[in-house]
């Protein structure tokens, strides 16, 4: 192999590996995980994720060390007046220059057998996939304070740092 044809193969290779170095356009902001009980064999966590990029980047999956299976899931409602807790394969949209909250009542990570007991203070490995942006690991805390709606923003409405 000359040394031109390996300077292009050099150069063609650190352009396709650029997007993988490149800072990712999504952000994960007050992220918290919580359980019911010391005893329970589920959790959730919740956060709000933001794209800085031009283009929407779907959330396609999640795992977690804590939990036997880790799913994105959602509430709806199932006609009835009564609130389903169902698994969405698709993942969620998060939309250019946008954010996706992630709250208590709607969409969520959802930890189903978890491995062990969660005590407010813990960290939960999670690492969220993208479509666009690949994987993002988080180190998120639990929280068995927090009340349902804290963090949580109306639409319409600013946030304020404090």
């Amino acid at each position: 192999m000359s040394f031109k044809t390996l300077s292009l193969a050099a150069a063609a290779a650190v352009a396709f590996a650029l997007p993988a170095f490149a800072d990712s356009t999504i952000a994960v902001n007050d992220a918290y995980a919580r359980v019911s009980s010391k005893m329970a064999k589920a959790g959730a966590a919740f956060m709000v994720i933001t794209n800085s990029g031009a283009e929407d980047d779907q959330l396609i999956g999640v795992t977690s060390d804590v939990a036997k299976r880790t799913e994105l899931h959602t509430h709806k409602d199932d006609g009835n007046g009564n609130m389903q807790m169902i698994h969405v394969k698709e993942g969620f949209t998060v939309p250019a220059g946008g954010e996706h909250a992630l709250a208590r009542g709607g969409d969520h990570v959802m930890f189903m057998g978890l491995t062990r007991g969660l005590e407010h203070g813990d960290i939960v490995n999670v690492t969220l996939t993208f479509e666009k942006a690949g994987d993002v690991t988080l180190e998120v805390p639990v929280d068995l304070e927090r009340k349902p709606d804290h963090g949580a923003m109306k639409h319409g409405e600013k946030k304020h740092d404090h």
